[in-house]
């Protein structure tokens, strides 16, 4: 966790963790409450690879270039787990079908209840990782195979009238469009609804102004609710959602600022049909409006 570690300690959490073995999946600018600009992250990263010592292992995404990056002058093994061809341990044969994600990885095939290109990487990791301390070949296969997911993560919340209410805690764009794109693979003749909360400190403020509307290209259609805790953020410094609305409505697909959950169902709702998915995204309770779109689409 690269958050600060308290009010009197602008550190980040994980330099206070004396890791063995770090993976390091991703780097993107966030918690832009915390750091000026993407370079701040890349150097508290860079600190926490410093701290790995040398009997250890950091496992890096082959495929980001910012992890490359905070890793070059690392004095620990490294290990580069991706999808590019000069990855140390190189995914081979991804693939997905029926809610099912298969690969390679070091000459064995695994397979993990969960879609998306992500969640293959994140699986590949884990594997890497157990690998990494002698766990099994066949005993990593079990466990990856019989893995279901956890809270807040593509979690089905439930079903009504034909139509999937899922909860996702995706919040940065990045997270948004590969959820999505994840989904998309799920449920490939499906109508695909997202809802979003911009509720964290970076998606509050206008930082992904510009990125946010292009996250949503999988959607058939989008719901932005009202900035929470507006009151806390400067007015030049605020996310416009009703300008995110407009972007992504220009681009052909239906669009809508409501601010309320309420607001949201009423014009969700003689829009929707059996076979849509409903993708809420928030870091937060959101109001309770999982349980609120099952009981009124009923």
């Amino acid at each position: 966790d690269e958050y600060d570690t308290a009010f009197f300690d602008k550190r980040a959490k994980f330099l206070h963790y004396l890791p063995e073995l770090v993976i390091v999946n991703n780097i993107e600018f966030d918690h832009a409450d915390i750091y000026r600009d993407l370079e701040e992250i890349k150097t508290s990263f860079r600190r926490l690879l410093n701290i790995v010592p040398s009997e250890g292992m950091v496992l890096l995404n082959a495929d980001d270039p910012n992890c490359l990056d905070v890793a070059k002058e690392c004095p620990a093994p490294i290990v580069e787990v991706g999808f590019s061809e000069n990855a140390g341990d190189h995914i081979r044969n991804p693939r997905h079908r029926h809610g099912v994600s298969t690969f390679e990885l070091f000459g064995a095939p695994f397979e993990v209840r969960l879609m998306g290109d992500f969640n293959i990487r994140n699986a590949a990791m884990a594997a890497s990782a157990a690998h990494f301390y002698g766990v099994s070949v066949t005993e990593i296969q079990e466990a990856l195979a019989g893995f279901s997911g956890i809270k807040r993560r593509q979690e089905v919340r439930g079903v009504v009238r034909g139509i999937t209410v899922i909860d996702d805690f995706g919040h940065h764009p990045t997270a948004i469009r590969e959820t999505l794109a994840g989904l998309r693979g799920r449920y490939p003749e499906s109508r695909l609804w997202a809802i979003f909360e911009p509720r964290s400190n970076t998606t509050r403020r206008a930082v992904f102004q510009h990125e946010l509307p292009k996250s949503f290209a999988q959607a058939n259609g989008v719901f932005l609710s009202r900035v929470a805790r507006l009151e806390q953020i400067p007015e030049r410094e605020r996310l416009n959602p009703e300008r995110v609305v407009d972007d992504i409505a220009a681009t052909g697909k239906p669009a809508f600022y409501a601010p309320s959950v309420d607001e949201i169902i009423e014009k969700l709702k003689p829009l929707v049909k059996s076979g849509d998915v409903i993708v809420v995204f928030s870091n937060g309770g959101f109001d309770g409006i999982h349980q609120k779109l099952l009981e009124r689409l009923a």
